[in-house]
């Protein structure tokens, strides 16, 4: 497929160079889609239906056999050998049972080691005399060593999985999931299922990937082009909101009301100050005729404007055009006929743009800003009845700034800058965004975020237990309201594929005292795991216990409090055992990395060291945060976990009992 494609001759069938360009581009694009990838198949599974799909099902009638891969796979002479995985023929592949097998009389999964064929298992669905089983090679698929970046799941999608990945287009999907749930996966494979579905569409309107930190986005770009999807854009949501500089930090009480949603009521009303209500005519000048608008006709045009509700840019540019048309309605009256031409040359006269300059100045979103951070009497005029005294005194700068340039901007200030920026001129609308580890974000980053999707949907992905900021989200029906989506359908994973059980059971003793009343993720692996929880002085143990794991096969991850980290790596290269950091591939040759318990949300490896848990809670502002960290950090494990410790372990995990 990939030859024919670089085989292609365009010279008869551009017409000019533009042309050619863009083809070229199309074919390089689908020569890159078509590249071999190592270790990946081109098949994973196989359908045998009793019938031919929308045939009908008369007795005696032949079935149909389908090859189930990754992508779509045709022969020489365009006949079909692989289906692609998001085809509607695939779909039983995933959702068929014994209970319901969808006329499908086998299903066949595939093994591969090292991208050569080992295996193959069988199920004869419609078979009454065979029982239903738990797939080996599921199982051993789920257990497989994780070296490198996350790859795809679209050999074990599970069917309550599929139900997600599946959803349509036009709705917005909330998936709340513990540890090793597959979330993150469901979301990815949701955005390669909807291109699949909608690819013209999403084509004009675009689709975005956001994570919390690079290191994650850097763990999870190589899932979507394993499944020949190139186009997606990832970012954070520091990344979407970069108007300014970021050069500051906030303190917890500031970022927090700066985060919350209150302050777009506050900036709302500091962007609509600026407009005046006139109070002298504007007199145009054409020829030896002299039109005049009185001020209170231009009074009830300004205020039509402010009740429509439209941005402030959008209403600005409009004015010109409406005080203008005042003006043709008086030409009219008097006998004159002009036309449109005639309106835009009013619009542009010299005594309506000086009016307009006078009624509806220009504002520049990041000094409105700055203006509101910095003027003590600016912010209380906005912030009346919406922020207390306390809360303005929390947000203002301590000192004047002299320019926007100058100014040490915080990750939430340029969260405010965007609101201010949308309030002025609309923000361009995405077909589809991922929202990944959302249960970290300020109700504010919500905001921004749902700008992004105004006239489209989002997939939000989430754990409120392992909600890590003083503003984590407390209900997902809360987020989805300040992103917009109030109609977005919550659903929940709770069978656990990654986290072993004896180690997702410890780790769940922590959820009555993060998250009441949520449900703990019950883990489906028949392994359960290597688990153990070691008190020992110094960092000695904590190396003895990298040496141990290491010996395994597989990646180690070392996580520790934020503090401990120098001291660490210290000891790490002083007892010559080499690590990366957070975000760097694994490969054969060093396989620990050494992660701050601040990065370890959404990374995985199969063996961890956890180092001094009741530090890891001590590092963070409050309790619940601290216990919020340690769950994230217990819960990193694929195979298996030990805990090192000098300290007493905190109290919720009921002392070193496991």
């Amino acid at each position: 497929m990939r030859e024919d494609v670089e085989a292609l001759d365009i010279s008869d069938v551009t017409a000019n160079w533009v042309n050619a360009a863009v083809l070229s581009r199309q074919i390089d694009e689908r020569i890159k889609a078509l590249a071999d990838l190592s270790d990946t198949p081109l098949f994973f599974g196989r359908l045998d239906y009793l019938h031919a799909p929308g045939a009908e099902q008369a007795e005696g009638a032949d079935g149909e056999r389908f090859y189930i891969g990754r992508r779509h796979v045709h022969d020489g002479d365009g006949d079909p050998m692989v289906i692609d995985w998001r085809a509607p023929v695939s779909q039983p592949f995933y959702r068929a049972s014994k209970k319901d097998p969808q006329d499908v009389a086998l299903r066949r999964r595939f093994g591969y080691t090292g991208g050569d064929l080992t295996a193959y298992e069988d199920e004869h669905l419609s078979d009454p005399e065979e029982s239903a089983k738990t797939s080996k090679l599921l199982q051993q698929e789920i257990e497989r060593p994780r070296v490198g970046p996350m790859r795809d799941i679209v050999a074990t999608i599970q069917p309550e999985q599929d139900e997600i990945v599946r959803s349509g287009l036009g709705g917005t999907v909330c998936v709340q999931g513990g540890p090793g749930t597959g979330k993150t996966a469901v979301g990815l494979h949701r955005v390669a299922y909807l291109l699949y579905a909608h690819r013209e569409r999403l084509a004009r309107t675009g689709t975005l990937v956001i994570g919390p930190n690079r290191s994650f986005l850097h763990y999870i770009e190589q899932v979507l082009p394993a499944l020949g999807e190139l186009t997606v854009r990832q970012a954070t949501v520091d990344d979407l909101v970069a108007h300014v500089e970021i050069r500051g930090t906030d303190g917890t009480a500031a970022a927090t009301v700066k985060g919350d949603a209150r302050m777009a009521e506050v900036l709302r009303r500091a962007v609509v100050s600026h407009v005046t209500v006139p109070t002298e005519p504007v007199v145009v000048v054409r020829g030896s005729r002299r039109w005049r608008v009185a001020a209170y006709e231009l009074e009830r045009i300004v205020r039509e404007l402010l009740d429509r509700g439209i941005r402030y840019g959008a209403a600005r540019e409009a004015l010109p055009q409406r005080i203008a048309h005042a003006v043709l309605v008086q030409m009219e009256r008097s006998g004159e006929a002009p036309d449109d031409r005639v309106q835009d040359a009013v619009a542009r006269n010299a005594a309506v743009k000086a009016a307009v300059k006078q009624i509806w100045p220009p504002v520049d979103p990041a000094r409105l800003v700055l203006r509101l951070l910095t003027d003590a009497e600016f912010l209380a005029a906005h912030a009346e009845g919406i922020l207390t005294e306390d809360e303005q005194r929390t947000v203002r700068w301590p000192k004047p700034v002299r320019s926007v340039k100058s100014a040490r901007w915080s990750a939430a200030d340029a969260v405010l800058v965007d609101e201010a920026r949308d309030l002025v001129e609309r923000t361009h609308s995405l077909g589809h965004v991922v929202l990944d580890e959302a249960q970290d974000l300020s109700p504010m980053q919500y905001r921004a975020v749902g700008r992004r999707c105004t006239t489209g949907s989002a997939t939000v992905l989430g754990d409120l237990a392992q909600g890590t900021t003083p503003w984590a989200t407390r209900s997902w029906a809360e987020a989805l309201g300040h992103l917009g989506k109030t109609d977005g359908v919550v659903e929940e994973l709770t069978a656990g594929f990654r986290v072993p059980t004896d180690v997702i059971t410890y780790a769940s003793r922590l959820l009555p005292h993060i998250a009441p009343g949520l449900a703990p993720v019950a883990s489906i692996r028949d392994n359960p795991g290597f688990f153990d929880v070691r008190r020992a002085e110094g960092t000695a143990a904590v190396l003895a216990a990298c040496g141990e794991l290491l010996a395994q096969e597989g990646s180690t991850g070392l996580i520790a409090a934020d503090p401990r980290i120098p001291a660490l790596a210290e000891a790490l290269t002083a007892a010559n055992i080499p690590y990366l950091s957070p975000g760097e591939e694994t490969t054969q040759d060093t396989r620990l990395t050494l992660i701050p318990a601040s990065l370890a949300k959404g990374l995985e490896y199969d063996y961890v060291v956890l180092d001094e848990p009741a530090a890891v809670v001590a590092a963070e502002p409050d309790e619940r945060t601290g216990l919020r960290r340690l769950y994230v950090a217990l819960t990193r494990a694929v195979s298996g976990l030990i805990i090192t410790h000098t300290d007493p372990l905190p109290r919720q995990l009921g002392g070193c009992e496991v």
